[in-house]
Formats: C-alpha cells, sequence, structure tokens
C-alpha cells in the first residue's frame, strides 16, 4: 500500500504544479508572455545567424502560442488531477484494476511533456533556437519540470501486483 500511496501523492503533487503554472501564466499574463513573445521573434537570438526565417513577428501568433501552452498546463493539471482521483478508488482493489486507474495519469504526464519537452525545449529550444537567448531562455526551468515528470511516469508505470 505505502507504494500505492506514494505514486498518487507524487501524481497529485505534479497536478499541483501544473495548476500553479497555469494559474500564474494568466493571473500575471504579461510577464510570461512577454517570455514567449522573445522566444517566438526570435529577438534575443545571435546576431546574424541564418534561421531568423523562423521568426514569428505576429502578436496574434504570439497570444494564441501563449493560450495554447496555458490550455496545455490546465490540460494537465486535470488529467493528473483525475488520475490521482482514479488511483485513489482503485487503491484497496487488485492490481491489474490499480494499473488500468492509471490512464488518466500518464494522459496527464504525456500532456506535460508535450508542453516542457516538445514546446519548450524541441520547439522553443531548437526552432526557434532559444538556446541562444541569455535572457529568454528556459531550457533550464523546462527541463527540471520534464524530468520530473519522466521520473514520476516512470515509478507510477512499475506495475502494481495485488496487496498482500
Amino acid at each position: 500500500m505505502l507504494t500505492r500511496y506514494a505514486k498518487m501523492s507524487m501524481v497529485a503533487m505534479l497536478a499541483a504544479f501544473a495548476a500553479l503554472a497555469a494559474f500564474n501564466n494568466l493571473s500575471d499574463y504579461t510577464s510570461n508572455f512577454n517570455f514567449v513573445q522573445h522566444v517566438l521573434s526570435m529577438d534575443t537570438t545571435f546576431a546574424g545567424n541564418s534561421a531568423m526565417s523562423r521568426a514569428i513577428h505576429a502578436p496574434w501568433l504570439w497570444h494564441g502560442a501563449y493560450w495554447l501552452i496555458i490550455a496545455m498546463e490546465a490540460l494537465t493539471a486535470i488529467l493528473l488531477s483525475v488520475g490521482v482521483l482514479m488511483l485513489w478508488r482503485a487503491r484497496h482493489r487488485s492490481g491489474q484494476q490499480f494499473n488500468r486507474a492509471k490512464a488518466f495519469a500518464v494522459a496527464g504526464f504525456t500532456v506535460g511533456l508535450l508542453v516542457w519537452f516538445f514546446g519548450f525545449m524541441v520547439i522553443g529550444g531548437e526552432w526557434f533556437l532559444m538556446w541562444q537567448s541569455e535572457e529568454w531562455n528556459g531550457q533550464n526551468a523546462a527541463f527540471k519540470f520534464y524530468a520530473a515528470i519522466l521520473g514520476v511516469l516512470v515509478f507510477l508505470n512499475q506495475s502494481d501486483a495485488d496487496r498482500n
């Protein structure tokens, strides 16, 4: 039972993290919007880089990308929260039933990886060359987030046997 409670706790912690990330982006829209704007416009990358044709200069696209990030953070939080509820309901059931109850949490972690790994590391970091910016580089923070998600996802997906 201790392992099941540990899995539920870790999923709940990451649900809280994703919810706070979405809340912070909504409650302090401008600060984090500026981050998205600078990354997408590539205005702080190395001078003369040959990938500047990728830059986006349309404010409506900056806002659209930012709202997509917020929506996906919120979806991550919702899926993980439902995942915790499903795990809680299955905590005294068989290993097979508990393993099936992991589906929403796995979906939440997948959406979280889409945000913090694919969105920030692949798209922001490599496509928009965020790594070149000294001021608007969110790769270290994103790494911490997706590493935590991956670690808990691996732990969660260890098969649970029937309780003794």
